[in-house]
């Protein structure tokens, strides 16, 4: 017997931005019960391979969650949970406010990769990241949202030449 599509892709859709267990931050679980909003030009669903891929100026929200892109592919597990969310395009973006208490981080690449389980973004090409008043920008930048980390690389697989990495990193205030 096969799964009605319409609660299918609700709940694909829902796992897409669910950002985390009940144990995490007060905020994530807020994202996680909001309401999802998703604009594009096409849906391509594919039930059986477990993904979503919706083109032409992609804009998906929950919460204080946001993914941005010309084409987004959501990938699920064979448990039906989301796995992967790709966005790809001149300037794709990935924000979120980890905390309430933190600002929102916002990232963006030519691709932006959000691994659901590892809570990791990672942003390919051109990749910019902003925490707070910290930029950082190179070829392609790695950011774990828990723990707050940035690994950076100048060249990667998938980035056009060597975009040496900068950051600004703004003083303590004491």
């Amino acid at each position: 017997m096969t799964r009605p599509l319409l609660p299918t892709l609700a709940y694909v859709l829902l796992l897409a931005l669910a950002v985390a267990p009940a144990s995490q931050a007060q905020s994530q679980n807020q994202d996680a019960n909001a309401p999802i909003l998703v604009e594009a030009d096409r849906l391509d669903l594919d039930d059986r391979a477990g993904t979503a891929v919706y083109t032409g100026n992609v804009d998906i929200r929950q919460g204080s969650m946001r993914l941005t892109g010309n084409r987004v592919e959501i990938r699920r597990n064979a448990a039906g949970e989301l796995s992967l969310a790709t966005a790809t395009g001149e300037r794709a973006y990935l924000e979120q406010q980890p905390d309430p208490t933190e600002p929102v981080v916002k990232g963006w690449g030519r691709t932006v990769i959000y691994h659901v389980a590892e809570r990791r973004v990672e942003l390919i090409d051109r990749a910019e990241l902003h925490q707070g008043g910290d930029t950082f920008e190179g070829g392609y930048l790695e950011y774990f949202l828990d723990r707050r980390v940035v690994q950076a690389r100048a060249d990667a697989e998938g980035v056009e030449g060597n975009q040496r990495i900068r950051m600004t990193l703004q003083p303590e205030q004491q």
